[in-house]
């Protein structure tokens, strides 16, 4: 077949999957807005000893604000796709910086890094919009502006020292690894994500919040109790200062080995007592239990096997290149249009990866409904929803796309159901 008419056929293919995508995110996002306010003035039987309407009330308009931004924002990535692709940014890039790197490998680092930063700066503002106007409606952000502005700095120099240089020894590897070149790229990839997962705890996050031990008493020794019943053995109890941005409450644990951690938000010791934190401890712990943090990594690592092994094929025919807006092939080009491109091709997976996910979670309620007492996860879980202004009601249909936790309603009638036969 003639090339100018396969790069011809794989534009329109990509133009077809760009509009399909994005009129499927619009399209979700309306369905779950309608579904939310149809709901709006009646808290679900489930919920309505502990749930008021004027809260319900709430999470139904938050929800429905982020969706309405996130309107926005998948308009905008459509935009700034366009502009990059089939609009010449990225060949106006690459011609750009053609006069200052000779070298390929600098050349495509010097591509790639402006592409990225540039359509950075493009979100910034809806960012911003979230920060100081959605989450400080409804009272959660707690963030200053020169805070947004120095977490903005710290998280550009910091993706810039770690990026930059898996940047190189990606594209060295792609360069004079000949056609085997993806798999030493995959094996890279692996070992610079479990390096990340290892500093991550006592080098990244300490950046960003402060971290102090859980102090002694009743919460420490409870907690204490558990992760002996449970054979968890961590580094250490801490509690973080989440407040200092917003009143969002969470807990999680972090690293691998004998570096595991236990993390605390502040504001979750606040809006939880003692047997509740424990039942969340639990089903935190029964990802571990469950081995779920290494099956994620496995699934992880397959996928980018997979995509690289694509790009490993993509980036010999001209027409993917042509029939991305670009006449020069290189290792850079290939690597940011094939990263860029993919999602807009592997949308309609996403309920795949949310129902995986889910699954974990169930499985995670089932081990703390074992190891505490179900009924005071039922408990925390509703106060949790509750302060965070989660919807008790989202459009199932755009659950099943973006939700990577069931739905509030479907997780406590489970539990309930757990709770009832034990």
């Amino acid at each position: 077949m003639d090339s100018t008419l396969i790069m011809q056929q794989f534009t329109l293919i990509f133009l077809a999957a760009l509009v399909l995508t994005t009129g499927m995110k619009l399209w979700l996002g309306q369905r779950h807005i309608r579904y939310i306010l149809a709901h709006r003035d009646a808290v679900p039987a489930v919920f309505a000893a502990e749930v008021n309407l004027h809260d319900h009330r709430k999470a139904a308009d938050y929800s429905t604000a982020n969706t309405r931004l996130g309107f926005v924002n998948v308009l905008l990535d459509a935009a700034v796709l366009l502009a990059f692709t089939l609009g010449g940014g990225l060949q106006l890039l690459d011609g750009f910086w053609s006069g200052f790197f000779p070298s390929e490998i600098t050349r495509g680092m010097a591509l790639i890094f402006s592409a990225v930063v540039l359509a950075g700066i493009t979100e910034m503002p809806l960012n911003y919009y979230h920060t100081f106007v959605i989450e400080q409606r409804f009272g959660f952000n707690k963030m200053t502006f020169g805070m947004f502005i120095t977490d903005s700095l710290k998280q550009f120099f910091l993706a810039a020292l770690l990026g930059l240089p898996l940047l190189f020894a990606v594209l060295w590897l792609m360069q004079k690894m000949g056609g085997n070149w993806w798999l030493y790229v995959w094996l890279t990839w692996m070992g610079f994500n479990l390096l990340v997962l290892a500093i991550y705890p006592t080098f990244i996050a300490p950046l960003f919040n402060k971290f102090a031990p859980l102090e002694e008493g009743d919460l420490k020794t409870r907690i204490e109790a558990l992760l002996g019943k449970c054979g968890f053995r961590a580094r250490g109890l801490f509690v973080m200062d989440g407040s200092r941005r917003s009143s969002h409450g969470n807990a999680y644990f972090t690293g691998f080995g004998a570096a595991k951690r236990i993390v605390f938000f502040d504001t979750l010791l606040k809006a939880l007592n003692p047997a509740e934190i424990e039942a969340v401890l639990a089903h935190e712990l029964g990802h571990f239990k469950r081995h779920h943090i290494y099956k994620r990594l496995a699934w992880m690592f397959g996928a980018s096997l997979v995509f690289l092994w694509v790009l490993g094929w993509l980036m010999n025919n001209a027409w993917f290149y042509a029939g991305l807006g670009v006449t020069r092939q290189s290792i850079g080009m290939a690597l940011i249009l094939f990263f860029w491109v993919a999602p807009v091709f592997t949308f309609v997976l996403h309920p795949l990866t949310s129902l995986y996910s889910r699954k974990h979670e169930f499985e995670a309620d089932q081990y703390a409904a074992q190891h505490t007492n179900g009924k005071e996860l039922v408990r925390a879980l509703v106060k949790l929803y509750k302060d965070n202004a989660t919807t008790l009601t989202p459009d199932p249909l755009h659950s099943a796309f973006y939700d990577s936790h069931p739905p509030a309603g479907v997780r406590i009638a489970r539990l309930q159901k757990m709770v009832h036969n034990t």
